[in-house]
């Protein structure tokens, strides 16, 4: 069954037989209800959250599977609870809605990006209060999900928090638009001004000095993760906040799973060591989605196939999702 906001958005690629009306929630698959062409269009305009699947990683520089990523994340969703022991919050008071998934065409990338950004504006036109949390996917839909959110409200000033090994800057001349360029894609495009990003996370020997002299040059903030740990993570995302809220309407979060240490995240596919732990990023997270201005967010290069089979990464990126509701919920 096609969802309400076709042709733009498919049916989730899997979905759990929910309890009759009225029985407890206590699980999160029990409690996220699939948007379809059944739904009261004039009731669910009034989600709090809405999630879409952005199944796409035929862009993505590195062999990777995060396109899988989407159906993942669902079926892992009957191992949580709706319940944040941590927070003493119950999540299940949020109304979540998953819209299904952007259709993707087999070989051309252009229109794969295309249908994001209508997805992404159509959502974030209907659902004008609700977070609005893609689920990748490789980190091009970024740029994409940003510039339908600038489409559905033009005269808004955007800003970016990153998490990320990467500086994600890369030139588009060199092989597209690809994982390694959404950053770059927004500031050409005009979407984002290179002033209004943050990035923190950057390790080691995985960007080249190139690509730092370009994020020089564009005004780009950011923080490596040494930087980071020695003033605190919660402080370094707090501060950057603080920074973006007074220069930006919104702020859009997005969460490249590479910034894990390989030990914590085998399953991406551009895994490297030195690396946030799980808890960093968790407490990153959860500071960021505290932050009024925080109004939509994606999780990306999560790559199923290259995660053990205990799938760790997995559960870390749906605990990931969590913890930003969390916070979405402590405002």
């Amino acid at each position: 069954m096609k969802s309400f906001l076709y042709p733009k958005l498919n049916p989730p690629s899997f979905t759990w037989v929910r309890p009759d009306y009225g029985a407890e929630v206590t699980k999160v698959h029990e409690w996220i209800q699939s948007l379809t062409a059944s739904t009261n269009p004039e009731k669910s305009k009034d989600a709090d959250v809405v999630i879409v699947g952005v199944p796409l990683s035929r862009s993505s520089i590195s062999p990777s599977g995060a396109s899988d990523f989407p159906d993942a994340f669902r079926r892992a969703w009957k191992s949580f609870s709706t319940y944040n022991l941590d927070e003493n919050m119950e999540l299940s008071e949020l109304t979540a809605l998953d819209a299904g998934d952007v259709p993707m065409h087999v070989t051309d990338i252009r229109r794969c990006h295309d249908n994001i950004v209508e997805a992404s504006t159509t959502l974030h036109q209907h659902f004008k209060s609700a977070k609005v949390c893609a689920i990748g996917g490789d980190h091009s839909i970024t740029a994409m999900m940003v510039k339908g959110m600038k489409q559905a409200k033009p005269l808004e000033k955007i800003g970016i928090l990153q998490f990320d090994t990467h500086f994600d800057l890369r030139d588009m001349s060199d092989n597209g638009p690809s994982n390694g360029t959404p950053m770059r894609n927004l500031i050409e495009s005009g979407v984002v001004e290179g002033s209004n990003m943050y990035n923190i996370g950057l390790h080691g020997f995985f960007n080249t000095k190139e690509l730092k002299t370009y994020a020089d040059e564009q005004g780009v903030n950011y923080f490596t993760l040494r930087q980071a740990r020695k003033k605190g993570i919660e402080e370094t995302v707090e501060s950057c906040l603080d920074e973006l809220a007074a220069k930006v309407d919104t702020i859009y979060l997005t969460i490249d799973m590479d910034v894990l240490d390989i030990a914590y995240a085998p399953g991406v596919p551009a895994s490297t060591p030195g690396g946030m732990t799980s808890a960093e990023l968790l407490d990153g997270v959860l500071v960021a989605a505290k932050h009024p201005k925080v109004l939509a967010m994606d999780i990306v290069c999560l790559d199923p196939l290259k995660d053990t089979p205990a799938l760790p990464t997995v559960k870390l990126g749906t605990h990931v999702f969590l913890t930003f509701l969390t916070g979405v919920m402590l405002r």
